[in-house]
């Protein structure tokens, strides 16, 4: 019987000697949503990234795949399972055209006598197709990547990864170096792929723009799950006050208050 879980952690723990970096981690990521994981620098995101991504194996705990428990050793065997990862650097060559980055690695080769050659054409095309079937209408898919706005790269990259067959997408802080408007446009293309059935694990420290397009959110802090939320029973501001520390920024505000009087 199918899992309604795409994928998910059972008190995973990861450890580095008798440093704990995370601890009794469990999250659900359901099939075709987006599940947010928020934290601040040092709440343990990066570990996390690399245990879902299959950099890191879990020193306990279960991950399961569509219900089935697994065991990667390596990103690729992640890759092979359909579990794709954006991280941050987008692991793209910018002086590389858009759609030699979008095939890197995966490039389509036609037989020409005893030779395989690089078939361009079916490749322009097709990443023009792809793009265009998530809503990106680039002028050229010949122009550097590195021409592109921070926005339109992050886009590229999920398109490839949907492209590719992936069924669970983790974003690696997509938007954080990103302006108002670019951040925008990632964030429409995150829902672009749920709406393609793909299951979207969006790690982020921003609470406004996971509360735009989350259906789940969890709370990560110094390595353990301190909080979850589901999108029909939180607000904003909850979400952002659970983030900020609750009586902390209270606290704060309240001393900043009597400074300034």
């Amino acid at each position: 019987m199918s899992s309604k879980n795409a994928l998910e952690l059972k008190n995973v723990e990861k450890s580095f000697g008798s440093v704990i970096a995370l601890q009794n981690v469990s999250v659900a990521v359901e099939k075709g949503s987006v599940t947010c994981i928020l934290g601040d620098n040092g709440a343990g995101k990066s570990t996390l990234i690399k245990v879902l991504s299959g950099v890191h194996k879990p020193s306990k705990g279960e991950y399961l795949l569509d219900g089935v428990p697994v065991e990667f050793n390596s990103p690729r065997d992640a890759l092979a399972n359909g579990i794709a990862t954006v991280f941050q650097d987008l692991a793209t060559i910018p002086l590389m055209s858009v759609w030699r980055n979008f095939f890197l690695g995966n490039e389509i080769r036609t037989q020409v006598g005893p030779f395989k050659v690089l078939n361009v054409k079916k490749m322009k095309e097709i990443t023009k197709e792809q793009l265009l079937a998530m809503g990106i209408d680039l002028r050229d898919v010949n122009q550097p990547i590195g021409t592109l706005s921070g926005g339109e790269r992050q886009s590229v990259a999920i398109a490839r990864s949907v492209y590719f067959g992936a069924k669970v997408l983790i974003l690696d802080e997509p938007t954080s170096a990103l302006g108002v408007r670019q951040s925008g446009i990632v964030l429409k293309y995150v829902l672009a792929a749920k709406d393609r059935g793909v299951s979207v694990v969006f790690i982020t420290h921003n609470p406004h723009h996971a509360h735009l397009v989350g259906d789940r959110f969890y709370l990560l802090n110094r390595g353990q799950m301190i909080k979850r939320f589901d999108r029909d029973t939180v607000q904003l501001e909850e979400l952002t006050k659970a983030m900020a520390g609750g009586a902390e920024l209270e606290a704060l505000t309240h001393e900043i208050n009597v400074v300034r009087k």
